[in-house]
């Protein structure tokens, strides 16, 4: 002690330094940084592509053994990735298709020829190979304006499968055809685009006659005569009508836009399609499915045979178009009925205990539609069901139409015909015994 006071003390304030409330002696408070907030990442995409010297075989399935390379285009990657996570969030995806989607995005990245240019939709498709659903993956680029739909349309693969067999310049001449139907005119004469529907009918009544006229050794359409069209029609009924309203269009195409120097079919009558009559269910299988255990079918059968809704309007019915047990259909407000409206409780029910999460706004969803906005098929319709829409609807139709004496304008009223179509329907009222059993 002597040794250390020999210089004297070195005199202090006393108590100016305090210990601060909830912290311990010797310790320093963290300061709080104010969170980080990055905008968003932009991308624009390259207008250009990287020409390969020649096509190569990728092997994706040793690519999912060793790994794949990362994606060249860093920006990019950051910008779906982002559009992705949104996307995802906003559709209620579950977060196992989030992780696989944001899997199968960074491998089609890293295995882009041109980095940074909008990802080809053939790629994706071929992801499916290592057991990646490219669906949510186009639906994604597409979204964000980065998907290059390069795939041949379905109706295109189908259109040159069914003309291959035939001679050059037939194929010629129905490809003119084919391209009129689907895009339409702006030449005179100038027409609007049909529907691939309608393409594919017209062209599958005249297929026959086509084979017929090729194997007799015909190598154009010009070449056919009123004569060789007489022989190949069939004598009568829907046959002779389907196969003369395809020829008639085909003719008719190709004469307008100056491909044939005449039409051969101009002055043939073929008669008009026969008109099916409509014919009501057993009861039991309409019963069967109104009380189903699958509240799917159960609710769209007591819809269908208590209201007579088309299947168009099944699939489109939104969640916002029932309100106070009343379906608000268009300008038509329907009053719902008690077993119709316990059955959709059901549904609905169900509906939000599979799907918590999803974001699409339709009544009718399925495993598929769930993780987007589109409405179901028509297909998942009838087979939710048994039965198609149309079958169940004429049945309901029928019914009505002989509780009411035959009153037409009642039926038009209800279930929004018009005067001929519901005039179909009175050609079945004298037949008492078609009347459901």
């Amino acid at each position: 002690m002597v040794e250390a006071n020999r210089f004297g003390q070195q005199l202090f304030l006393a108590n100016l330094r305090h210990a601060r409330v909830g912290q311990h002696r010797g310790t320093r408070r963290k300061r709080t940084k104010p969170p980080i907030t990055s905008p968003a990442p932009t991308f624009e995409a390259f207008d250009h592509r990287q020409l390969t010297l020649f096509p190569a075989f990728r092997n994706l399935a040793n690519g999912a053994i060793h790994g794949f390379p990362a994606p060249a285009e860093p920006k990019m990657a950051a910008f779906l990735n982002q559009f992705l996570i949104e996307h995802a969030r906003d559709h209620g995806w579950s977060l196992t298709t989030t992780k696989r989607t944001r899997r199968g995005l960074a491998i089609a990245l890293g295995l882009q020829d041109t980095p940074g240019a909008p990802l080809l939709a053939t790629d994706l498709v071929n992801l499916q190979s290592i057991g990646i659903t490219s669906l949510r993956l186009q639906e994604v680029c597409a979204a964000a304006g980065l998907l290059d739909d390069d795939r041949e349309s379905a109706v295109d693969r189908w259109f040159e499968t069914t003309v291959s067999e035939l001679p050059k310049q037939i194929r010629t001449e129905l490809e003119r055809w084919y391209t009129i139907m689907l895009k339409g005119s702006n030449t005179p004469p100038r027409s609007k685009p049909r529907s691939e529907t309608t393409t594919r009918l017209y062209l599958r009544w005249s297929l026959p006659a086509l084979q017929t006229w090729a194997a007799a050794g015909r190598t154009s359409l010009r070449e056919i005569t009123p004569e060789e069209v007489r022989d190949v029609l069939p004598e009568a009924g829907n046959p002779r009508a389907r196969m003369g309203q395809g020829l008639r269009c085909l003719f008719r195409v190709l004469k307008g836009h100056r491909l044939l120097f005449l039409n051969p079919i101009d002055r043939i009558r073929t008669g008009t399609h026969e008109t099916l009559l409509p014919m009501p269910l057993a009861s039991a299988a309409l019963r069967d499915a109104i009380n189903s255990v699958d509240p799917a079918r159960a609710a769209l059968t007591a819809i269908v045979a208590f209201h007579g809704l088309r299947s168009g309007q099944l699939r489109t019915l939104q969640l916002t178009d029932i309100h106070d047990g009343r379906l608000h259909l268009g300008k038509r407000t329907i009053p719902l009925a008690q077993p119709v409206q316990d059955r959709l409780f059901l549904w609905l029910a169900y509906r939000e205990q599979r799907w918590p999460s999803t974001r699409n706004p339709h009544i009718f969803i399925s495993r598929r539609t769930a993780l987007d906005s589109a409405p179901v098929g028509v297909q998942w319709i009838t087979t939710s069901m048994g039965m198609t829409a149309q079958r169940a609807r004429e049945d309901r139709i029928l019914n009505e139409l002989h509780a009411s004496g035959g009153d037409l304008r009642r039926i038009c009223d209800m279930f929004g015909l018009s005067i001929a179509g519901a005039s179909r329907y009175s050609t079945v009222l004298p037949h008492s015994g078609l009347q459901r059993g």
